[in-house]
């Protein structure tokens, strides 16, 4: 799963060195694509029945699986991108979430600035504690109690994290909150894509007509940061991470271990 997790990384890398006022989410999602195809590899979204690109891009109030398309991006939205990749039948899967430079409104900006930065934060504690979790739920409690500690935020339930392997979407879940009850046990060999997503406003969401792009119902924003993470003998390695993840696991101790041929 190297591979695909390292082409996912330079595909996002790429899309967020693009991003500025005037371009478009298409123009995007073919950046995305190229890199990705350069590198060998699929774009793995295009593969899921009745979708074709290589991205989702969501801005502002669309919380997951917005279509790349005409929107042009503005100075101050929110914008997160969310792409994958396939080499060899195997999957990655990653997201970040940018603030464009250049808006107006100082206030909106800051707000929206805290709501990146804490859906960032409560991916990486979700991540330093999936390196020493007994089951899914230590994942979950991280990332509920990292988001409170924020303060003014809100985990959009509907959606959260993922099993990833030979198939982009695999059991187990991954919430982004304890629940009750067994979560599956942690241990080598199991490969999730920790994903909070997380708006600064209403819960509840709706589908758009296109039956894809889900957007908040207050029109609220919200943000998402993903990245695949393979636990094996040796400790973990996030696969989307050029740097296996070790500038966003320092701050919690904790050491990302490079896998062994």
């Amino acid at each position: 799963m190297l591979r695909p997790g390292e082409l996912t990384a330079r595909a996002l890398q790429a899309v967020r060195e693009a991003i500025r006022p005037g371009v478009t989410t298409l123009e995007l999602d073919a950046i995305a694509e190229a890199t990705i195809r350069a590198g060998g590899g699929e774009p793995n979204f295009a593969k899921v029945p009745g979708y074709r690109h290589t991205t989702c891009i969501n801005v502002n109030e669309v919380v997951v699986h917005g279509i790349p398309g005409d929107r042009v991006i503005q100075a101050g939205d929110i914008v997160t991108v969310d792409c994958g990749a396939e080499v060899n039948g195997w999957h990655a899967d990653s997201a970040f979430t940018v603030v464009v430079p250049g808006g107006s409104d100082d206030a909106e900006v800051a707000v929206r600035e805290h709501l990146s930065n804490a859906t960032e934060k409560a991916m990486w504690a979700g991540i330093a504690a999936f390196a020493n979790a007994r089951t899914l739920n230590d994942v979950g409690w991280a990332v509920a109690e990292t988001i409170e500690a924020a303060g003014g935020l809100t985990i959009i339930r509907d959606y959260g994290g993922h099993g990833i392997g030979r198939s982009m979407h695999e059991d187990p879940p991954v919430f982004n909150y304890p629940i009750r009850g067994n979560t599956p046990e942690v241990k080598p060999g199991l490969a999730v894509a920790i994903e909070p997503i997380i708006g600064n406003g209403a819960e509840e969401t709706v589908v758009l007509d296109d039956e894809w792009t889900i957007v908040t119902t207050d029109n609220s924003d919200a943000a998402q940061w993903e990245h695949t993470v393979l636990r094996h003998h040796g400790g973990i390695w996030v696969s989307t991470a050029l740097d296996g993840g070790a500038a966003g696991l320092a701050p919690y101790g904790v050491v990302p271990v490079p896998i062994q041929a």
